[in-house]
Protein backbone atom coordinates (compact mmCIF):
# COMPACT_ATOMS: atom_id res chain seq x y z
CA UNK A 1 0.00 0.00 0.00
CA UNK A 2 1.31 3.51 -1.11
CA UNK A 3 1.69 5.69 2.04
CA UNK A 4 0.49 9.15 1.90
CA UNK A 5 3.04 12.26 1.37
CA UNK A 6 4.02 13.96 3.73
CA UNK A 7 3.43 18.20 3.00
CA UNK A 8 3.88 20.74 5.86
CA UNK A 9 2.07 20.71 8.99
CA UNK A 10 -0.92 22.64 8.41
CA UNK A 11 0.40 26.20 10.80
CA UNK A 12 -2.88 27.88 11.60
CA UNK A 13 -3.45 25.28 14.31
CA UNK A 14 -0.51 27.12 16.23
CA UNK A 15 -1.76 30.38 15.35
CA UNK A 16 -5.16 29.82 17.44
CA UNK A 17 -3.03 29.65 20.50
CA UNK A 18 -0.52 32.53 19.52
CA UNK A 19 -0.42 35.06 22.26
CA UNK A 20 -3.30 33.33 23.94
CA UNK A 21 -1.60 30.70 26.42
CA UNK A 22 0.04 32.89 29.05
CA UNK A 23 0.96 31.53 32.54
CA UNK A 24 -1.46 28.92 32.68
CA UNK A 25 0.57 26.71 30.45
CA UNK A 26 3.89 27.31 31.72
CA UNK A 27 4.52 24.11 33.74
CA UNK A 28 -16.64 12.46 20.09
CA UNK A 29 -16.80 5.29 21.01
CA UNK A 30 -17.12 1.33 21.67
CA UNK A 31 -19.23 0.34 24.62
CA UNK A 32 -15.93 -0.98 26.53
CA UNK A 33 -13.79 2.06 25.27
CA UNK A 34 -15.49 4.39 27.65
CA UNK A 35 -16.58 1.85 30.24
CA UNK A 36 -14.08 3.23 32.63
CA UNK A 37 -14.14 2.32 36.54
CA UNK A 38 -17.09 3.36 38.31
CA UNK A 39 -16.46 7.06 38.83
CA UNK A 40 -16.15 8.72 42.48
CA UNK A 41 -18.17 11.48 41.09
CA UNK A 42 -22.36 11.09 41.77
CA UNK A 43 -23.29 13.04 37.91
CA UNK A 44 -25.13 10.74 35.92
CA UNK A 45 -22.39 10.29 32.40
CA UNK A 46 -24.09 9.23 28.86
CA UNK A 47 -24.11 5.27 28.88
CA UNK A 48 -21.97 3.58 26.27
CA UNK A 49 -24.78 1.35 25.34
CA UNK A 50 -25.47 4.14 22.58
CA UNK A 51 -22.19 3.79 20.76
CA UNK A 52 -22.28 2.28 17.72
CA UNK A 53 -19.47 0.08 16.90
CA UNK A 54 -16.91 0.40 13.54
CA UNK A 55 -15.31 3.40 12.39
CA UNK A 56 -16.27 6.89 13.53
CA UNK A 57 -15.71 10.52 12.79
CA UNK A 58 -15.22 12.71 15.44
CA UNK A 59 -15.31 16.54 14.83
CA UNK A 60 -13.51 19.06 16.62
CA UNK A 61 -16.14 21.37 17.00
CA UNK A 62 -15.32 25.35 16.09
CA UNK A 63 -17.02 27.74 18.54
CA UNK A 64 -19.91 29.40 16.76
CA UNK A 65 -19.98 33.49 18.13
CA UNK A 66 -22.52 36.32 17.89
CA UNK A 67 -21.72 39.67 16.68
CA UNK A 68 -21.03 40.94 19.99
CA UNK A 69 -18.04 38.61 20.20
CA UNK A 70 -20.23 35.93 23.14
CA UNK A 71 -20.47 32.46 22.61
CA UNK A 72 -23.82 31.66 20.57
CA UNK A 73 -25.35 28.79 22.18
CA UNK A 74 -27.88 28.63 19.51
CA UNK A 75 -25.53 28.61 17.06
CA UNK A 76 -23.92 25.50 19.05
CA UNK A 77 -27.32 23.64 18.72
CA UNK A 78 -27.37 24.18 15.13
CA UNK A 79 -24.25 23.07 14.38
CA UNK A 80 -24.50 20.22 16.18
CA UNK A 81 -27.26 19.39 14.76
CA UNK A 82 -25.74 19.65 11.39
CA UNK A 83 -22.82 17.29 12.51
CA UNK A 84 -25.98 14.91 13.48
CA UNK A 85 -26.76 14.49 9.99
CA UNK A 86 -24.26 14.79 8.68
CA UNK A 87 -23.51 11.16 10.34
CA UNK A 88 -20.98 11.69 12.79
CA UNK A 89 -20.74 9.09 15.83
CA UNK A 90 -19.05 11.56 18.70
CA UNK A 91 -18.30 15.34 19.66
CA UNK A 92 -14.57 16.61 20.63
CA UNK A 93 -15.28 19.87 22.38
CA UNK A 94 -13.42 22.44 23.86
CA UNK A 95 -10.44 21.85 21.57
CA UNK A 96 -8.11 24.15 19.85
CA UNK A 97 -10.61 24.78 17.11
CA UNK A 98 -13.19 25.57 19.42
CA UNK A 99 -10.68 28.30 19.74
CA UNK A 100 -10.41 26.92 23.63
CA UNK A 101 -7.35 29.26 24.37
CA UNK A 102 -9.18 32.21 24.07
CA UNK A 103 -11.87 31.31 25.90
CA UNK A 104 -12.61 31.87 29.85
CA UNK A 105 -12.87 29.31 32.25
CA UNK A 106 -16.72 29.45 32.57
CA UNK A 107 -16.72 29.42 29.00
CA UNK A 108 -14.84 26.08 28.04
CA UNK A 109 -17.36 24.40 31.12
CA UNK A 110 -20.31 25.91 29.44
CA UNK A 111 -19.69 25.44 26.62
CA UNK A 112 -18.96 21.89 27.38
CA UNK A 113 -22.11 21.36 29.47
CA UNK A 114 -23.94 22.67 26.74
CA UNK A 115 -22.42 19.99 24.01
CA UNK A 116 -23.93 17.09 26.61
CA UNK A 117 -27.10 18.02 27.02
CA UNK A 118 -27.56 18.39 23.86
CA UNK A 119 -26.59 15.31 22.69
CA UNK A 120 -28.46 13.88 25.73
CA UNK A 121 -26.13 10.62 26.06
CA UNK A 122 -26.91 9.43 22.15
CA UNK A 123 -22.78 9.95 21.45
CA UNK A 124 -19.81 10.31 23.32
CA UNK A 125 -18.50 13.53 24.08
CA UNK A 126 -15.27 14.35 24.78
CA UNK A 127 -13.11 17.71 26.19
CA UNK A 128 -9.88 18.92 27.14
CA UNK A 129 -9.11 19.58 30.49
CA UNK A 130 -5.74 19.80 31.20
CA UNK A 131 -5.75 23.59 32.16
CA UNK A 132 -3.66 25.20 35.00
CA UNK A 133 -0.99 26.59 36.31
CA UNK A 134 0.28 23.50 38.11
CA UNK A 135 -0.66 19.93 37.98
CA UNK A 136 -2.75 20.01 41.32
CA UNK A 137 -4.80 23.04 39.13
CA UNK A 138 -5.20 21.03 36.48
CA UNK A 139 -6.34 17.97 38.35
CA UNK A 140 -8.83 20.41 40.11
CA UNK A 141 -10.33 21.66 36.58
CA UNK A 142 -10.24 18.03 34.73
CA UNK A 143 -12.79 17.12 37.62
CA UNK A 144 -14.77 20.53 37.00
CA UNK A 145 -14.86 19.08 33.49
CA UNK A 146 -15.68 16.02 33.86
CA UNK A 147 -18.89 16.89 35.98
CA UNK A 148 -20.45 18.38 33.09
CA UNK A 149 -20.79 14.74 31.95
CA UNK A 150 -18.10 13.86 29.21
CA UNK A 151 -17.49 10.32 28.98
CA UNK A 152 -13.32 11.59 29.20
CA UNK A 153 -10.86 14.30 29.75
CA UNK A 154 -8.36 15.53 27.15
CA UNK A 155 -5.10 16.00 28.19
CA UNK A 156 -2.79 17.96 25.43
CA UNK A 157 0.37 16.52 25.91
CA UNK A 158 2.42 19.30 26.31
CA UNK A 159 0.82 20.58 29.19
CA UNK A 160 2.98 18.03 31.25
CA UNK A 161 6.20 19.01 29.97
CA UNK A 162 8.57 21.14 28.86
CA UNK A 163 9.68 21.21 24.95
CA UNK A 164 13.24 20.85 26.55
CA UNK A 165 12.31 17.97 29.41
CA UNK A 166 12.17 14.35 28.33
CA UNK A 167 9.39 11.56 28.18
CA UNK A 168 10.75 10.58 32.23
CA UNK A 169 9.19 14.25 33.35
CA UNK A 170 6.44 14.03 31.11
CA UNK A 171 5.85 10.31 32.68
CA UNK A 172 6.16 11.32 35.78
CA UNK A 173 3.44 13.83 35.59
CA UNK A 174 1.12 12.07 33.86
CA UNK A 175 1.39 9.34 36.91
CA UNK A 176 1.06 12.51 39.00
CA UNK A 177 -2.03 13.86 37.65
CA UNK A 178 -3.71 10.72 37.46
CA UNK A 179 -3.31 10.19 41.26
CA UNK A 180 -4.89 13.64 41.80
CA UNK A 181 -8.23 12.41 39.87
CA UNK A 182 -9.45 9.75 41.15
CA UNK A 183 -10.47 7.26 38.22
CA UNK A 184 -11.67 9.59 35.38
CA UNK A 185 -11.17 8.42 32.07
CA UNK A 186 -8.67 9.92 30.08
CA UNK A 187 -7.33 10.93 26.40
CA UNK A 188 -4.64 12.57 25.11
CA UNK A 189 -4.36 14.98 22.02
CA UNK A 190 -0.86 15.80 20.34
CA UNK A 191 -1.96 19.48 19.94
CA UNK A 192 0.20 22.24 18.28
CA UNK A 193 0.49 24.31 21.33
CA UNK A 194 1.95 25.88 23.26
CA UNK A 195 4.37 23.05 21.15
CA UNK A 196 3.86 20.28 19.49
CA UNK A 197 4.61 17.37 21.99
CA UNK A 198 4.40 13.77 20.12
CA UNK A 199 4.06 10.71 22.06
CA UNK A 200 6.83 8.63 21.85
CA UNK A 201 6.61 4.57 21.66
CA UNK A 202 7.83 5.03 25.23
CA UNK A 203 5.40 7.37 26.68
CA UNK A 204 2.71 5.89 24.80
CA UNK A 205 3.44 2.72 26.12
CA UNK A 206 2.84 4.08 29.50
CA UNK A 207 -0.30 5.62 28.95
CA UNK A 208 -1.43 2.45 27.27
CA UNK A 209 -0.32 0.18 30.73
CA UNK A 210 -1.95 2.84 32.52
CA UNK A 211 -5.43 1.45 32.07
CA UNK A 212 -6.62 4.80 32.16
CA UNK A 213 -6.51 6.20 28.95
CA UNK A 214 -10.00 5.62 26.57
CA UNK A 215 -9.24 8.27 23.60
CA UNK A 216 -5.95 9.38 21.43
CA UNK A 217 -5.98 12.01 18.85
CA UNK A 218 -2.63 11.66 16.89
CA UNK A 219 -0.91 14.53 14.85
CA UNK A 220 1.71 12.80 14.23
CA UNK A 221 1.83 12.89 10.15
CA UNK A 222 4.50 10.68 9.51
CA UNK A 223 2.50 7.19 8.49
CA UNK A 224 5.14 4.79 8.88
CA UNK A 225 4.98 6.09 13.06
CA UNK A 226 1.70 6.19 13.09
CA UNK A 227 0.98 2.59 11.87
CA UNK A 228 3.08 1.52 15.02
CA UNK A 229 1.07 3.70 17.32
CA UNK A 230 -2.20 1.77 16.23
CA UNK A 231 -0.59 -1.90 16.26
CA UNK A 232 0.24 -0.75 19.95
CA UNK A 233 -3.15 0.64 21.00
CA UNK A 234 -4.34 -2.94 19.16
CA UNK A 235 -6.21 -5.04 22.56
CA UNK A 236 -6.41 -1.93 24.50
CA UNK A 237 -9.74 -0.01 25.49
CA UNK A 238 -7.70 3.27 23.97
CA UNK A 239 -9.70 4.35 20.86
CA UNK A 240 -6.97 6.03 18.34
CA UNK A 241 -8.20 8.86 15.77
CA UNK A 242 -5.82 10.14 13.27
CA UNK A 243 -6.10 14.14 12.94
CA UNK A 244 -4.19 14.17 9.57
CA UNK A 245 -6.35 13.96 6.51
CA UNK A 246 -3.63 13.01 4.26
CA UNK A 247 -3.63 9.43 6.50
CA UNK A 248 -7.41 9.05 6.20
CA UNK A 249 -7.49 6.03 4.21
CA UNK A 250 -4.18 4.96 5.59
CA UNK A 251 -4.85 4.94 9.18
CA UNK A 252 -8.42 3.66 8.65
CA UNK A 253 -7.33 0.66 7.17
CA UNK A 254 -4.36 0.43 9.70
CA UNK A 255 -6.78 0.31 12.33
CA UNK A 256 -7.72 3.24 13.91
CA UNK A 257 -10.98 3.60 15.00
CA UNK A 258 -11.82 6.66 13.12
CA UNK A 259 -10.69 10.42 12.21
CA UNK A 260 -11.09 13.97 14.32
CA UNK A 261 -9.49 16.00 11.05
CA UNK A 262 -10.19 19.98 10.49
CA UNK A 263 -11.68 19.18 7.49
CA UNK A 264 -14.93 17.57 9.27
CA UNK A 265 -15.86 21.43 10.30
CA UNK A 266 -16.49 21.42 5.88
CA UNK A 267 -17.85 18.51 4.94
CA UNK A 268 -18.20 15.71 7.53
CA UNK A 269 -20.26 13.96 5.68
CA UNK A 270 -17.23 12.92 3.25
CA UNK A 271 -15.20 11.75 6.72
CA UNK A 272 -18.08 10.02 7.65
CA UNK A 273 -18.44 8.41 4.32
CA UNK A 274 -14.66 7.54 4.59
CA UNK A 275 -14.41 6.33 7.86
CA UNK A 276 -17.58 4.06 6.89
CA UNK A 277 -16.14 2.81 3.38
CA UNK A 278 -12.38 2.61 4.21
CA UNK A 279 -11.82 -0.90 4.26
CA UNK A 280 -15.06 -1.91 1.89
CA UNK A 281 -13.22 -3.89 -0.97
CA UNK A 282 -16.43 -2.97 -3.34
CA UNK A 283 -15.58 0.86 -2.94
CA UNK A 284 -11.86 0.76 -2.84
CA UNK A 285 -11.66 2.74 -6.27
CA UNK A 286 -14.09 5.76 -4.48
CA UNK A 287 -11.93 5.27 -1.52
CA UNK A 288 -8.39 6.33 -3.42
CA UNK A 289 -10.06 9.29 -5.36
CA UNK A 290 -11.65 10.91 -2.28
CA UNK A 291 -8.78 10.42 -0.18
CA UNK A 292 -6.62 12.15 -2.97
CA UNK A 293 -9.49 15.18 -3.03
CA UNK A 294 -8.94 15.49 0.99
CA UNK A 295 -5.35 15.78 0.62
CA UNK A 296 -5.50 18.10 -2.40
CA UNK A 297 -7.89 20.33 -0.96
CA UNK A 298 -6.29 20.78 2.53
CA UNK A 299 -4.29 23.38 2.21
CA UNK A 300 -6.94 25.44 0.77
CA UNK A 301 -9.25 24.74 3.54
CA UNK A 302 -6.42 25.58 6.06
CA UNK A 303 -6.23 29.40 5.13
CA UNK A 304 -7.30 31.39 8.10
CA UNK A 305 -8.73 29.08 9.86
CA UNK A 306 -11.08 28.70 11.81
CA UNK A 307 -12.83 31.74 9.76
CA UNK A 308 -12.35 29.86 6.34
CA UNK A 309 -14.74 26.70 8.72
CA UNK A 310 -17.49 29.10 9.39
CA UNK A 311 -17.56 30.80 5.90
CA UNK A 312 -17.97 27.45 4.28
CA UNK A 313 -20.42 25.93 6.84
CA UNK A 314 -22.51 29.21 5.74
CA UNK A 315 -22.26 28.09 2.52
CA UNK A 316 -23.91 24.62 3.78
CA UNK A 317 -26.87 26.86 4.91
CA UNK A 318 -25.62 26.63 8.20
CA UNK A 319 -26.64 29.90 10.28
CA UNK A 320 -23.13 31.15 12.00
CA UNK A 321 -21.21 34.26 11.92
CA UNK A 322 -17.82 34.18 10.30
CA UNK A 323 -16.71 35.24 13.75
CA UNK A 324 -13.72 34.76 15.52
CA UNK A 325 -11.48 35.20 18.88
CA UNK A 326 -8.35 34.31 17.00
CA UNK A 327 -7.96 35.49 13.51
CA UNK A 328 -6.30 38.75 13.06
CA UNK A 329 -7.80 39.81 10.00
CA UNK A 330 -10.75 39.00 7.20
CA UNK A 331 -11.13 36.46 4.60
CA UNK A 332 -9.94 37.99 1.74
CA UNK A 333 -11.36 37.90 -1.51
CA UNK A 334 -9.22 35.03 -3.01
CA UNK A 335 -9.67 33.33 -0.18
CA UNK A 336 -13.26 33.45 -0.27
CA UNK A 337 -13.15 32.01 -4.03
CA UNK A 338 -11.14 29.68 -3.57
CA UNK A 339 -13.63 28.17 -0.18
CA UNK A 340 -16.23 29.16 -2.94
CA UNK A 341 -14.46 26.09 -5.54
CA UNK A 342 -14.27 23.97 -2.90
CA UNK A 343 -18.04 23.75 -2.20
CA UNK A 344 -18.54 23.00 -5.64
CA UNK A 345 -15.92 20.34 -5.69
CA UNK A 346 -17.57 19.08 -3.00
CA UNK A 347 -20.68 18.57 -4.29
CA UNK A 348 -19.11 16.58 -6.99
CA UNK A 349 -17.67 14.38 -4.41
CA UNK A 350 -21.14 13.43 -3.71
CA UNK A 351 -23.26 13.55 -6.84
CA UNK A 352 -19.92 10.57 -7.75
CA UNK A 353 -20.70 8.78 -4.27
CA UNK A 354 -24.74 8.62 -4.62
CA UNK A 355 -24.96 10.43 -1.16
CA UNK A 356 -26.85 13.44 -0.66
CA UNK A 357 -25.12 16.58 1.43
CA UNK A 358 -25.62 16.67 5.01
CA UNK A 359 -27.84 19.77 5.86
CA UNK A 360 -30.00 21.24 8.47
Amino acid sequence: MQQPTTSSRRSFLEKIAAGTIGATLATGMGAKVFAAKPSTYNHTHPSNDAFVSGKKFVPVMVTPYKQNGQIDYDGVSRLMDFYTAAGVKGFFANCASSEMYSLTEDERLSLTRHVVKRVNGSVSVVATGSFGETLEDKAEFAKRIYHTGINAVIMITSHFAKSDESDDVLIKNFEKFFNLTDNIPMGTYECPSPYKRILTPYSFKFLLDSQRMVYHKDTTIDFDKVKAKIEMAKNNRLEFYDACVANTMYSLQAGAKGMSAISGNFYPDILVWMCNNSTNPDKQEDVKYIQAQLTKTEDIIGQNYPLSAKYFLQKRGVPIEVKSRVSTSPLSTQQKQALDDTYKTMLGWCERLGIEPAKL
